[in-house]
């Protein structure tokens, strides 16, 4: 249990609220598609910057790192793509504190860790721990070898397709799945129509830069570009001068 602690802003506002009972409830619905529900969870600049010299490194807070931990606590699976990875390494896993929590509610300790690709090998070095297993979904030309503690799925495209990579996890019993990045990763979810939330921390920092949002732009261009897709606000926290914003999209 963490000594930090939040306010809430809406529903029923509330102030000093210890941090991890804040978020010890995410109350995930069905995605109602036949498929696993997906969230992603990032931080941005004020201006929507997802990326500072090409991490999010800087952009959030000790609160911030909290509440991502406590997400993962949530979720059966946590995802990366692999240019977030070889950017800045993966840690899915949650603190042991929260392991038991998991245990507790008679879930797996860890969250299953992700990690798409499409045609370039991983470098294992930078995934990080294994105790909830790792499951790795490469493109159909990549020529990444089978690890040992991994699970190597190649798909039939040349990037995994978000609807076939959902339905392999779902065949392992996993039903929901937090997205940590990147911005391209997150756009192809949106792209599916496989996005179900948005865990959106916004930190007070402005970049002023060409550093990718939250998420890229959708290639081919967007369907919503002229009619935005409509989402409903679930909580707003704020700690000092950021806040944490839940969106649900369905």
């Amino acid at each position: 249990m963490s000594d930090l602690h939040i306010d809430r802003l809406f529903p029923d506002p509330a102030s000093d609220l210890p941090l991890d009972e804040a978020f010890a409830d995410l109350d995930l619905p069905s995605s109602g598609a036949g498929r696993p529900y997906v969230a992603i969870n990032m931080v941005t600049s004020v201006d929507g910057r997802a990326q500072v010299a090409g991490t999010a490194e800087g952009l959030g807070s000790r609160v911030d790192r909290r509440v991502m931990r406590l997400l993962r606590a949530g979720f059966d699976a946590v995802a990366s793509g692999a240019g977030t990875l070889r950017a800045t390494g993966f840690w899915p896993g949650v603190p042991p504190e929260l392991a038991e929590r998991r245990r507790a509610a008679g879930r797996s300790a860890q969250p299953l860790s992700l990690v798409i690709a499409g045609s370039t090998p991983v470098d294992l070095e930078r995934w990080h721990g294994d105790e909830g297993g790792r499951m790795l979904f490469v493109g159909t030309a990549n020529p990444q070898a089978p690890m040992a503690g991994v699970e190597l799925l190649r798909a039939p495209t040349d990037d995994p397709e978000p609807h076939w990579l959902l339905a392999q996890v779902a065949e392992r019993g996993i039903e929901s799945v937090l997205l940590e990045g990147g911005p391209t990763v997150n756009a192809a979810f949106l792209a599916a129509g496989a996005l179900d939330e948005i865990f959106w921390t916004v930190g007070a920092r402005l970049v002023g830069s060409d550093a990718l949002p939250m998420i890229a732009a959708l290639p081919g261009g967007s369907p919503w570009a002229d009619h935005p897709r409509r989402g409903s606000l679930v909580s707003v926290h704020r700690n000092d001068d950021e806040l944490f914003l839940r969106y649900r999209f369905g």
